[in-house]
Parts: C-alpha cells; sequence; structure tokens
C-alpha cells in the first residue's frame, strides 16, 4: 500500500477538526436548552386540556358535520361515493355468501369448509409446490379446531376482495411508475404519506364517507395495501436489463409489445413479491379495521382487548399468524415457481401441465359439491373444536407470568420510567415551545444540514398551527424512548443473526410470527405485565418495531465482504473490534434503515397506545374517533403524527449523509 500523500492528512485532520467542532456546538446547545428548562420550567408550554379546542379544530368539527348533513343530498354523496360504497359493501358480501355466511335461502354457504379447504389447497399446488399445498390444507383444517372457522372466512374474505381490488389499482399505476421517471416521482411522496399516516387517523373520516361496515373497511385496507403493489411493481419494471429493451427495440417492438412481451414477463416474479406484501398488509389492516365494524377475527381480538380475556385473544391471534403464514409461503413458492420457470423453461410439459390442471381441480371440485350438498361437508365438526384448551392454557400462562414476573416487571418499568421517559419528558414539555423549537431546528443543522433544519423548522411550525405542541413533545419522547430500546435490540440481535446461521434459523420465525401477530394481540398480556402505562405503550412499539429493525440490521451484516472479514481477523482482530471496526461501519446503510423503518412502525404504534395509558396524540386520536366532539381534535393529532414522523425522518437521513460525505472526504489517497 502507498504511503498517506501530505495533502491526504490535511484532508483527514480539517474532516476530524470540522466533526469535533460540530460535537462541540451540539453540546453547547444541548447546555442551554437544560439550562433554559431550569430557568424558564412551566412557561409558554402550549398546554391544551383534554376536551379543550382550538379554533382549527372546531373548523375540523364543522367540517365533518357539514359532510354529515349533506350525505343525502349532495350530488358528490347521491352519485359517486355512495354508488362506491354500494359497490364495496356488495363485493365484500359475495366473497362472504361464498366462504363465510349463510346465504341465498341456505342455512350454510355456498362453499363449506371442505370445499374451500379443497379449492384453497389445490389454488397452493397448482401455483406453489406440495409443501406449500399441505401447509394451505393444514391451516385451514386449525381454524376450525381453533373454533373460529366463520370468523376466519370473514377475515379472509375482507382480505381477498381488498387485495384484489389492491392489485387492480396498483399494478396499473405501478406499471406506470416503472416506465415514467416523472410519474414516479410525483407518486412516491403520496406512496410515502399513505404508509406513514396511522391508521386509526383515516378510519374516521372513512366513515364519514363510507359509513360504519365492509365498505369502510376495505377503503381503509387498500389505502394500506396499495403502496406495496405500486412500489414492487414499479421495481420490477425498471430492473429490467436496458440492453434486453434495446434488443427488443432494434427488431421494431413497440412500446406496447416492449412492456406486453418484454416487461411484464421479466418482471413477474417481482411482481408476485408485490402480491405477497400486499397480501399481508391487507391482512394486517382487515383485523385494525374491527374498530368501524369489519367483520372477522378482528372483532374477537378487539372484545378480548376490553375485557383483559387473555386466552380468547391468543386464540384468534394465532388463527390469524397461521393465516398469515399460509397466505406468505403460497405466494412465496408460486414467486419461485416462476423463476424456476424462467430459468430452466416450464416444468411440466403441455400436456403433463392440463392433465395436472384437471385432476387437482376436479378433486377440488368434487369436494365442493359435497361441501355443497351436505351438512358435515358445509359446517366443521363442534366435537374437533380445541379452542377452550388452547385459550385455557393462555389463561394460565399468563396468570403464572403476571405471578411470578411481577417484582422483574415493576423493576424494568420504574427503571426505564424514571430514569429515562420521565426526564426526557419533562424537558420537552416543561420548556417554552419556542427553546425546544430552537434546539431541535439546530440539532437537525449540526448534525445533518441546511435544508434538513428548514423541513424540521416547517414540521414544527405545523405542529403549533395544529394546537398540539405539548402532546407532540409528550409522543415524541415516548417515541424516542422506543426507538432506543428498538435499535439496542436490533443491533444485538441483528449482529448475532448476521454472523451466526443457527441464531437466524432460530430467530426468523419468532420475528415473523411478531410482525403478522396483531398489536391487539399482544396488548393484553402485556397490559397484564405493567398495566396500563405509557411504558405499556412503548414496549407494545417495541415488540412491533423491532422484527423490522432486527432484520434489517442482520441482512446489513450479512452483506459484509466476506474477504473483508478473514482479512480483519487475519490481521488479530477480536470478535468485538471485528463487529465494531469492521461490520457494524459497512453496514452503516443498513443500521440506518433499521433505524428509520423502526422510528416509523414505533410512530405507527402510537394511537395503539393511546388504548393502554399513553395518552397524548395517540389518545387524542382515539377520543376523536369515540366522541363526536373531539373528530376535528382527533383528525389534527393524527396530522401531527405523520409530520413528527416526517421531522425525524429528515433530521435522520441528513444526518447519515453528512456522515457518509465526512467519511468519505476522510477517505486517505493512495
Amino acid at each position: 500500500m502507498a504511503p498517506v500523500t501530505g495533502q491526504a492528512t490535511s484532508a483527514v485532520t480539517a474532516v476530524t477538526t470540522r466533526l469535533r467542532g460540530r460535537k462541540y456546538l451540539l453540546l453547547a446547545v444541548l447546555a442551554l436548552w437544560v439550562l433554559g428548562w431550569a430557568l424558564l420550567n412551566g412557561r409558554d408550554t402550549l398546554q391544551l386540556g383534554g376536551a379543550e379546542l382550538t379554533p382549527l379544530h372546531s373548523t375540523l368539527n364543522e367540517a365533518m358535520d357539514a359532510i354529515d348533513d349533506g350525505r343525502n343530498s349532495n350530488p358528490f354523496f347521491l352519485y359517486f361515493v355512495n354508488y362506491i360504497r354500494l359497490f364495496l359493501d356488495q363485493a365484500v358480501t359475495l366473497v362472504q355468501a361464498l366462504i363465510s355466511q349463510p346465504s341465498f335461502g341456505r342455512p350454510v354457504p355456498v362453499l363449506g369448509w371442505l370445499g374451500v379447504t379443497g379449492l384453497a389447497t389445490a389454488i397452493a399446488l397448482l401455483y406453489g409446490n406440495r409443501k406449500s399445498a399441505l401447509l394451505t390444507a393444514a391451516g385451514l383444517i386449525s381454524f376450525g379446531l381453533l373454533g373460529l372457522w366463520e370468523e376466519s372466512m370473514d377475515t379472509l374474505a375482507l382480505t381477498l376482495t381488498a387485495v384484489a381490488l389492491s392489485l387492480a389499482v396498483g399494478i396499473p399505476l405501478g406499471v406506470w411508475a416503472g416506465m415514467s421517471n416523472r410519474f414516479h416521482r410525483l407518486v412516491t411522496p403520496v406512496l410515502d404519506f399513505m404508509q406513514t399516516m396511522p391508521t386509526f387517523v383515516y378510519l374516521a373520516p372513512l366513515t364519514l364517507f363510507f359509513l360504519i361496515g365492509p365498505a369502510s373497511a376495505t377503503v381503509a385496507t387498500m389505502i394500506y395495501a396499495v403502496p406495496p403493489a405500486i412500489r414492487i411493481t414499479a421495481h420490477g419494471i425498471r430492473q429490467v436489463s436496458p440492453d434486453t429493451l434495446e434488443a427488443g427495440a432494434s427488431l421494431g417492438a413497440t412500446t406496447a409489445q416492449s412492456l406486453r412481451l418484454v416487461r411484464l414477463p421479466m418482471a413477474k416474479q417481482t411482481i408476485i413479491v408485490g402480491v405477497n406484501q400486499t397480501i399481508m398488509a391487507a391482512l394486517s389492516m382487515a383485523t385494525i379495521a374491527a374498530l368501524i365494524d369489519a367483520p372477522g377475527l378482528g372483532k374477537t381480538v378487539l372484545k378480548a382487548l376490553q375485557t383483559l380475556d387473555v386466552g380468547t385473544a391468543f386464540n384468534a391471534g394465532l388463527a390469524i399468524v397461521i393465516m398469515a403464514v399460509v397466505l406468505d409461503r403460497v405466494t412465496s413458492a408460486a414467486s419461485r415457481r416462476v423463476e424456476a420457470e424462467r430459468r430452466a423453461g416450464r416444468l411440466l410439459t403441455p400436456g403433463a401441465r392440463r392433465l395436472q390442471v384437471t385432476g387437482v381441480l376436479g378433486v377440488a371440485a368434487v369436494l365442493g359439491y359435497l361441501s355443497y350438498t351436505y351438512v358435515w361437508a358445509a359446517e366443521f365438526p363442534v366435537q374437533a373444536n380445541v379452542g377452550p384448551y388452547v385459550r385455557r392454557a393462555a389463561d394460565g400462562a399468563s396468570a403464572w407470568a403476571q405471578d411470578s414476573l411481577v417484582g422483574f416487571t415493576d423493576a424494568v418499568k420504574n427503571l426505564l420510567t424514571n430514569g429515562l421517559l420521565n426526564p426526557f419528558e419533562s424537558l420537552l414539555t416543561g420548556s417554552p415551545w419556542w427553546l425546544v423549537f430552537a434546539v431541535i431546528v439546530a440539532v437537525a443543522l449540526l448534525v445533518g444540514s441546511a435544508r434538513a433544519a428548514l423541513a424540521t423548522a416547517v414540521g414544527l411550525a405545523a405542529l403549533v398551527l395544529l394546537g398540539l405542541w405539548q402532546d407532540s413533545m409528550v409522543t415524541l419522547a415516548s417515541t424516542l424512548v422506543a426507538t432506543i430500546l428498538v435499535m439496542i435490540l436490533g443491533v444485538v440481535l441483528g449482529v448475532w443473526m448476521g454472523r451466526n446461521d443457527r441464531a437466524d434459523t432460530v430467530l426468523r420465525p419468532v420475528l415473523d410470527a411478531g410482525q403478522t401477530m396483531p398489536a391487539f394481540v399482544y396488548l393484553v398480556p402485556i397490559l397484564g405485565l405493567f398495566g396500563p402505562t405509557r411504558f405499556t405503550a412503548i414496549i407494545a412499539a417495541v415488540v412491533f418495531a423491532a422484527p423490522v429493525a432486527i432484520k434489517l440490521v442482520a441482512e446489513g451484516i450479512r452483506r459484509v465482504s466476506p474477504t473483508t472479514v478473514e482479512a480483519a481477523t487475519s490481521a488479530g482482530a477480536s470478535t468485538w473490534q471485528l463487529i465494531s471496526k469492521v461490520q457494524l461501519p459497512m453496514a452503516r446503510s443498513g443500521v440506518t434503515l433499521a433505524a428509520s423503518q423502526g422510528l416509523i412502525y414505533v410512530l405507527s404504534m402510537v394511537v395503539v397506545g393511546g388504548l393502554v395509558g399513553a395518552g397524548a396524540l395517540g389518545y387524542d386520536v382515539v377520543a376523536g374517533f369515540s366522541q363526536h366532539q373531539l373528530r376535528g381534535k382527533g383528525l389534527a393529532a393524527g396530522l401531527a403524527i405523520v409530520v413528527l414522523g416526517i421531522v425525524l425522518d429528515r433530521i435522520m437521513r441528513a444526518a447519515t449523509e453528512r456522515a457518509d460525505a465526512a467519511a468519505h472526504r476522510g477517505q486517505p489517497h493512495k
């Protein structure tokens, strides 16, 4: 290796000096903040009482009342919204009539449990493989064994309807975004907004337009499920090799022919991945939509949460997890099959494929006929219900945990609450609003950039205008504490998974379950352990956000070049040095993405935290959803959560870009 030149040494010294200067400035800003808090504690905090409204909140209330009053007279409702609501209601009702609810004058649905199981298994076999087909059959049968067949089919009906409509909208828009840079730039911030806006925020406004019921639930599910379909489809279209496209153009292919014969076939596997993510998003929303009377397992979980019935919540949550695993594995198997066929040609000859399709669909048709004709094949046998045993076991485990772990849980709660959360919250809420405003903008400038500072100033000004400054600060304190805990878990477990295949094998199914299980399910045992407090909301947010952060950190560690790791090991680096000096710095982008995604996931749990004693913005949204006079305040609180997410995300991205640029400038020239 050539010696470092004097010019390179000067560059490194200059970068180090600038970084040290910014660190001192940052420490000075924080010290001034603490001093200002001590001198001005309690002044200009913009505190707003629980039922107190600002003029903006009253204006929003009046606007919502006007919408209610004009539902049956406004042409927009009469000739547009009402028709959409009718279409969505009938679409969900039709699917329910086919697989879950008595219909067409029959005491049972068109397809009973045997027919649905046969049809779903056939689809899994034809488009996936034998393993996914067996998993599908076992998963569907387990719904009946848990005593939740009808509820599971109601959830599946809503999910399938929302997925079909989401794909009908998302795939064409994704193709457009993949082929048009202008449209891609236009749609990206809209998708960001749809994915960061907390679910509960748009549940209440949707009921203004579509009323309580399946229509509102379907639209709410689509808002959350459409963005993955658009993003991943656009990515698949964009990743098609330019050389392949040029070859098609040289043969005289038009744009439409290039799309139909080149882009779509080559992006097929990626599009199926988008279908997978759309299904997962729709399923997670289909349970939350129970708050607006969506049918299915979500209602069972919600009732259990209201009565702290751990056994019932666990039983229904288990059914939701099984459904998520089945849908995920089937679509993943379909994606792998597409890739195998692309590489090796058809797996079966056309004649063999036709024979397979005929035989499989024939068996499914026979099972469907039996379930249509005979009650025993339509209604799952009651005597096979093991749900009560599952509920009793869950109740027993919960009671044991509460009795045995109360000392530990109280110690953890008191340590984090008194040692971290309370001081931080007091600093944010007790300082004058203008002081906190100035400090946060200064931090954004010092750790990020002038652009990040400007975006931060605009966001904080929006919080002031929304009239929810102090509630926003309380939520900010809880969010940052939860994000810190998420990143501690993310780095520790992510590094372990990234370095150890056995750890990855053990932990990944647990993380998958944590991601797919609805928050309402694990809120019940967490409530039993910690009680209805802010700390309960933080733990629920950590459980929800940590799996994503852990996976992203593990993926970043895994991508570090093995050659670099071997070189550091041969140079005598210890395990700790290897992790801290080589793997984590080289996986910085993955760690940063983990922090960003963890923050977004924590914010998405703010409203759920409002149900279990978190207060602040989460409680404002929940109160606005349930109390007519607070609807405007609830909508403003939801917007405040989005603003907080944008501000924190911009600061984090700017800080990362500055660190990367500094590291690049500081690299010695050879």
